[in-house]
């Protein structure tokens, strides 16, 4: 039996209600998912905004704190972790985030935020030491160390100055990385070099990603499976090849039909419209959240959500439509994708 490294619980995030009398509102809602130490991949978690992605990434890190729920690492809850344990976690699990250039100090070379995490986590005994693992972490992501040294975040470009970052959590040697819509402030081709940094560094070193995105694009190209989110709830899960060739939640279809394609014969529909946190249904007795806008709804939509149904090998999606094709209903274990709990 595979070992759990990182596992989020019936993770719920709720914002508002209490003495201030503001509506409360589900930002993530019952969500799991398990990362495993011996099988390191790459899960994306994709969805509209409003959809509760940053909420999740915020989650994972240990930035906010579940109103509901678990986050365990490597068995231990991270609520009831020594000192000693968080250090380490906050060591293992790395985040990389959206803009690459906010993340720096302008007034200080680049070679502070290496210098930073070495000195904090005391991974050289001397500066040589320290300059030697720099050197090689800037070399895993494709970075020339003389080129990037001794430069200020202004001197270079976007795509620099985030494999930058990627080559400051590689520096310590995470299992897990956090990255929160990392290549939507840089160019296409700048985002497949990124990318496949990724893929290497998940294949060559073992370290898993939970990449957070809106681009399914880059999903389908990077991703071993797929959650889509609406407004906090997941929509449909799997293997990402199967989500996105043959979605079957109609949220997923409205989403993997926006996606523009390289064909001029082929008529783009376009970015949806809406966000999810605008059209949530509010009227629906705490029904299917994609209610308002599914053009399927039933009567039914509106009195329960719907659990998770499997519509193939590896493939869930939330939605009535395939309530009448399974002999009962299945609720999954989110954990490890592919595996049904009864």
């Amino acid at each position: 039996m595979p070992t759990p490294l990182f596992e989020l619980r019936n993770l719920t995030k709720i914002y508002g209600g209490g003495l201030l009398g503001r509506q409360a509102s589900a930002a993530l809602d019952n969500f799991s998912l398990t990362f495993y130490e011996e099988e390191p991949k790459i899960t994306t978690i994709a969805g509209e905004s409003g959809s509760g992605k940053s909420t999740l990434a915020n989650l994972a890190l240990d930035f906010i704190h579940p109103t509901e729920g678990q986050i365990v690492y490597k068995g231990k809850d991270l609520g009831k972790m020594s000192r000693t344990e968080r250090f380490n976690f906050r060591r293992e699990v790395q985040a990389i985030f959206q803009d690459p250039f906010g993340t720096y100090n302008p007034f200080y070379k680049v070679d502070a935020v290496f210098d930073t995490v070495i000195g904090k986590f005391k991974l050289a005994h001397s500066k040589q030491e320290a300059l030697k693992l720099t050197w090689a972490a800037l070399e895993v992501v494709g970075l020339r160390p003389n080129e990037i040294l001794g430069k200020y975040p202004h001197q270079l470009s976007g795509g620099q100055r985030q494999r930058i970052m990627v080559a400051r959590a590689f520096l310590l040697k995470p299992r897990l990385i956090v990255a929160d819509e990392p290549v939507s402030m840089v160019d296409a081709s700048l985002q497949v070099r990124i990318l496949d940094i990724f893929r290497d560094l998940k294949e060559n070193y073992g370290i898993s990603f939970l990449y957070i995105t809106h681009d399914l694009s880059t999903a389908y190209q990077i991703s071993d499976d797929i959650y889509v989110l609406y407004s906090g709830s997941v929509m449909e899960n799997g293997n990402v090849d199967d989500v996105i060739q043959d979605p079957h939640h109609p949220y997923t279809q409205l989403l993997v039909s926006s996606i523009p394609v390289p064909d001029p014969d082929i008529r783009w529909e376009g970015r949806t419209t809406s966000s999810a946190s605008e059209l949530t249904v509010k009227a629906a007795n705490n029904g299917c959240k994609f209610y308002q806008r599914c053009p399927h709804a039933m009567d039914r939509c509106t009195v329960s959500p719907p659990p998770a149904y499997p519509v193939g090998p590896s493939q869930f999606a939330a939605c009535y439509l395939y309530a009448d094709t399974q002999a009962a209903v299945v609720a999954i274990d989110r954990s490890p994708v592919g595996h049904v709990a009864s």
